[in-house]
């Protein structure tokens, strides 16, 4: 609560406030006592716009109810098949609908179409509607002429227990099991190798291509404690020494395949004598010259070999070689040779072949460019007839052999033949 000043205590009425014109026709007419508008404002005599003639009346609805309050029955479907469905033989069924039920989506009785496809009798009562079985074939035996027969991929892929095992492209031994040269003497070999390349092919004289022709081969390189003579002996206590022929037997100015067209062969013969200990301590090959004479062929490149103590295959290879014959045995008489045949422009297929005792068979062959190791293998270079290439006959410790260069003395006499059709 406020407390006046003795000044307002007076009961005179306060002073009015003074008028302030204004602009009565901007102003809103004052309310009445009763709070009701002034007569100004009261509506026009008559009825209002919206109930006089030409007003919102003349566009009312249509008498009846709305729809929504209509029959369900109103917007029934006319009597009847629709007419896309009249020419489909699928119209309803004459007469009033049935009652709405949860079934009324349900599928006509009997199977469903697409067993049309399962057998003429239709499914068994088993067969689900819509199953992997529903396209069974009919019962009953296949058709004749359809009993057992294969599908295409058994036709077209054979069966691997019919096929011959697959030869041994990764069967290199790090060493051999009879008889191994030291480290030292492999890299003796090799420094003479680097020191030494390989003979380009040059055109023989006179002399030696009479004496190649007439099988006139001399042998050279040889180790004081071996004796030539008609037949050769390598003493005890012989370490490894190569034997090599002279001239080569394969010349490219003679033979090349690319040059004659024709197919040559070259191949010689070892006689093991029976007075040779029970281990034949030899190997037959081919090098290309010069080769290291205290080395066995196959060792170093340019050169190859079969070792008649493991009967292993070595191609530039002076580690252990890889699988391929029986050893070697007292009285028997192997050969080696190898083929070149033209293939195309100036390719040549090389294949080495093995005799005993005057037979050739498939499994003492193999192609030279067959799949190497790429660690052991040191390449084919030289042997792939763009080099001259002599015979080597490798002698360690005490062995009685003869080597046979004529032909008209070997055991295997099918060299025409075999160049012939292989």
């Amino acid at each position: 609560m406020c407390f006046g000043s003795k000044k307002d205590s007076s009961n005179e009425p306060a002073p009015k406030p003074a008028q302030i014109p204004q602009n009565i026709s901007s102003r809103a007419p004052p309310a009445s006592a009763s709070g009701k508008m002034p007569q100004d404002f009261a509506p026009p005599a008559g009825p209002p716009p919206s109930k006089r003639p030409n007003g919102p009346e003349d566009y009312a609805a249509p008498s009846g109810p709305p729809p929504s309050h209509s029959q369900a029955n109103d917007f029934a479907p006319p009597p009847g098949p629709p007419p896309s469905q009249a020419a489909t033989g699928f119209a309803p069924p004459p007469g009033p609908p049935p009652a709405r039920r949860n079934d009324d989506y349900a599928p006509p009785p009997g199977p469903p179409p697409r067993q049309d496809f399962a057998s003429p009798s239709g499914p068994p009562p088993s067969k689900g509607h819509g199953g992997f079985d529903d396209f069974a074939p009919p019962p009953g035996p296949p058709p004749p002429g359809q009993s057992g027969k294969k599908h295409a991929w058994e036709e077209a892929v054979p069966d691997i227990l019919e096929l011959p095992p697959p030869p041994p492209f990764f069967a290199a031994h790090d060493f051999s099991p009879t008889n191994n040269a030291t480290e030292q003497e492999a890299e003796a070999g090799e420094d003479f190798c680097r020191s030494n390349p390989m003979l380009q092919p040059e055109a023989l004289d006179p002399a030696n291509a009479q004496a190649q022709q007439q099988s006139n081969f001399r042998l050279l390189w040889i180790n004081q404690k071996v004796t030539i003579a008609p037949r050769c002996l390598g003493k005890d206590g012989t370490t490894d020494t190569s034997i090599i022929s002279w001239p080569p037997l394969y010349s490219v100015s003679a033979h090349g395949p690319w040059a004659t067209g024709r197919t040559k062969v070259i191949y010689y013969e070892v006689n093991f004598l029976r007075d040779s200990r029970q281990e034949i301590s030899m190997a037959l090959g081919f090098t290309v010259p010069p080769y290291p004479g205290f080395r066995l062929p196959g060792w170093h490149r340019g050169s190859l070999a079969v070792h008649g103590d493991d009967g292993h295959k070595y191609i530039n290879d002076r580690w252990g070689g890889k699988d391929f014959v029986q050893p070697f045995k007292r009285g028997e008489t192997v050969g080696i040779g190898m083929k070149f045949t033209p293939v195309g422009g100036d390719g040549v297929s090389v294949k080495i072949f093995l005799t005993r005792d005057g037979v050739h068979q498939p499994q003492y062959e193999w192609d030279l460019y067959e799949e190497t190791d790429m660690v052991q293998d040191g390449g084919v270079k030289g042997l792939d007839g763009f080099r001259d290439l002599c015979a080597a006959v490798g002698v360690f410790e005490k062995v009685h052999f003869e080597i046979v260069f004529a032909p008209w003395r070997w055991k295997w006499q099918g060299l025409e033949e075999y160049s012939k059709h292989h």
